[in-house]
């Protein structure tokens, strides 16, 4: 395997899987628009080699293909998929001992190993002004790193098999950060290294983080990798890079001796600066908020080092194979976690954490002829209480009765959702909740709140497959347009407030339920465009559940609480875009133009067929 990421960028060139830009490329907007082409065209991976106030070249798209990361991770990918297994399943060792020896070699061959200083990453000291300062989006904040591996150490614990090592944002330039001395850390809830902050600031002191970038791809898969208890992101790393992640110490900070590029600072208690904007993996802006500010102590970069780089917008993107990866490798860990889980799909989509799809087991109450949701309330609150799929907003949950369901299917499994529903009992909410940091839809900065959509037993009604006379000619409501069987988007007048959208939904409520019983219709999509919604199943998915928050959205026809419990005809979710929300990413149209010359008769991308 590889043991830096030059050797991996030459052999995926040998093998027709990497171009070359040769052409001068301005990091301001020009690189992430390259990346974005090439990648919708399901290009090949790029090595800018000439980019502008930068004596470093920089690469991107590297994960951009499944096949060309399976390709990658050819000679390590089988045995690190059994380590994993047996750290989820340990029985599966005790039954055939002899058959996991070398399994348990493997591991113990990828443990970290202390090296002495001096070895290339350390081969100069640098500023961060001396990097590739890349800008995806017009309205972001500054520079970013992308693909960075945080790593830091447990104060209580020091040691590298006590570390974290995961992928925050960072911000290199811009707001208030001054530059070459100060970067901004940016960090979700649910993640490592604010357990490690928490400790430091507990005992008054800052916390020490190394930031390491590119390096053997193995480590940047490592630093998004949810790994099974006991298994460390830096033993990781060793076992899908095939060779051992070897470090050392300078000045009480870890090295990544592999590293392309190491930034090492600290993290004060109760230090924040502005960081933000920057275009997210949403398809939205997440926009300026404090977060912990690092004070860079030093820089360091091999002679030849390559600044790696990925571009996140609306997806699918490049880190949509990150999370094909995680799924491939680990299977579905939290049907390891959570006993009756057969499958959980966060759809990508929908940006990940805003959906997810489920299926459990009913098990409670074989005996009984009449079947209703009950074992998988109990899974489905389980998954809103595990992990990162904590953060979802929607669950849609059902189980198996005679029919083989598909999560990733996503059409089929809605509609099969959709016809079961009991829409009086059916759907479950939780109110002022956490949700996804980057998402805002909801009432603040990580706050918000969760629906569930549960259904099992028989099919209650027939799905609509065009749109019904009674949604035509509505008053309040123009261009219905069939999403998919059951599912009616409809234009309004643009989200004002809420106040207004209450007695708005109310009117239209009010002239639906005149029309009379509308049950093949469950679900109505409120938002500004329905042909737009209507026109893709992406769209629907994206548009739907990252505009929307539940509580606050989701309306219905012959609404009604009882016991506190909230039931409905038909569910209306008003998925307008709001004021608060962040705005959706658009490209810089002279930049758009200003690239055209790469792609053209002669340029160093000429043979990309763009879609």
């Amino acid at each position: 395997m590889y043991s830096n990421l030059q050797e991996c960028l030459m052999d995926l060139e040998r093998n027709g899987h990497l171009v070359r830009i040769k052409e001068e490329v301005d990091p301001h907007l020009e690189m992430a628009a390259i990346h974005l082409k090439v990648y919708e065209a399901g290009g090949p991976a790029l090595l800018f080699e000439n980019v502008k106030g930068t004596r470093f070249r920089a690469a991107s798209n590297i994960f951009g293909t499944m096949d060309r990361s399976w390709f990658i991770f050819r000679s390590t990918w089988a045995s690190t998929e059994n380590i994993i297994a047996l750290r989820s399943d340990p029985m599966k060792a005790l039954k055939n001992p002899f058959g996991n020896i070398k399994n348990g070699l493997a591991a113990f061959k990828a443990l970290p190993s202390k090296k002495a200083n001096g070895l290339p990453v350390t081969a100069q000291e640098i500023q961060i002004s001396d990097l590739p300062l890349i800008q995806h989006w017009p309205m972001d904040g500054g520079a970013f790193v992308t693909l960075p591996q945080v790593y830091s150490e447990d104060p209580d614990k020091p040691g590298i098999m006590n570390s974290n090592l995961g992928m925050y944002r960072i911000q290199l330039s811009g707001n208030e950060y001054e530059l070459n001395r100060e970067i901004g850390l940016h960090y979700q809830i649910h993640r490592g290294i604010g357990v490690h902050q928490a400790k430091a600031n507990k005992l008054g002191q800052p916390l020490k983080v190394s930031i390491f970038i590119g390096g053997p791809l193995a480590h940047t898969l490592s630093a998004v990798m949810p790994l099974p208890e006991g298994l460390s992101e830096m033993t990781f790393a060793g076992l899908l890079a095939g060779r051992r992640f070897n470090y050392s110490y300078i000045d009480g900070y870890c090295i990544s001796n592999d590293a392309d590029f190491v930034i090492t600072g600290e993290i004060y208690p109760g230090e924040t600066k502005p960081e933000g904007p920057f275009g997210d993996h949403l398809g939205y802006y997440s926009l300026t908020h404090p977060f912990p500010l690092m004070k860079v102590h030093k820089v360091f970069a091999r002679h030849d080092a390559i600044w790696p780089f990925t571009v996140v917008g609306r997806p699918p993107q490049e880190d949509t194979v990150f999370g094909e990866l995680i799924h491939e490798l680990t299977g579905d860990a939290v049907k390891q976690e959570i006993p009756g889980v057969k499958e959980v799909h966060a759809v990508d989509a929908a940006g990940v954490h805003p959906l997810l799809f489920a299926i459990g087991s009913e098990r409670y109450t074989p005996y009984q002829q009449v079947k209703q949701p009950a074992e998988i309330l109990t899974i489905a609150n389980r998954i809103l209480g595990t992990g990162q799929v904590s953060l979802a907003k929607y669950l849609f949950i059902t189980a198996e009765d005679q029919i083989p369901l598909d999560t990733h299917r996503e059409v089929d499994f809605i509609g099969y959702i959709l016809e079961r529903m009991d829409l009086h009992r059916d759907i479950h909410f939780q109110t002022n909740t956490t949700i996804d940091t980057l998402d805002y839809s909801g009432t603040g900065l990580n706050t918000g709140s969760k629906v569930i959509f549960a259904a099992y037993g028989d099919k209650r009604r027939d799905l609509c497959r065009e749109v019904p006379e009674e949604m035509n000619h509505l008053r309040t409501l123009f261009n219905p347009r069939l999403v998919m069987p059951g599912v009616i988007a409809v234009q309004s007048t643009p989200f004002t407030d809420y106040a207004s959208a209450r007695q708005e939904l109310a009117d239209i409520c009010a002239s639906l339920e005149a029309r009379g019983p509308l049950t093949s219709v469950p679900m109505i999509i409120l938002c500004d465009d329905s042909t737009m919604v209507s026109e893709t199943l992406s769209n629907f998915l994206w548009v739907t559940f990252t505009r929307s928050n539940p509580s606050h959205d989701i309306y219905g026809t012959n609404s009604f609480y009882e016991n506190k419990h909230w039931g409905c005809d038909n569910m209306i979710i008003d998925a307008r875009i709001k004021p608060h929300q962040a705005p959706p990413l658009i490209p810089d149209p002279a930049v758009e133009q200003k690239i055209e010359r790469l792609f053209a008769s002669g340029g160093s991308l000429s043979g990309i067929k763009l879609r």
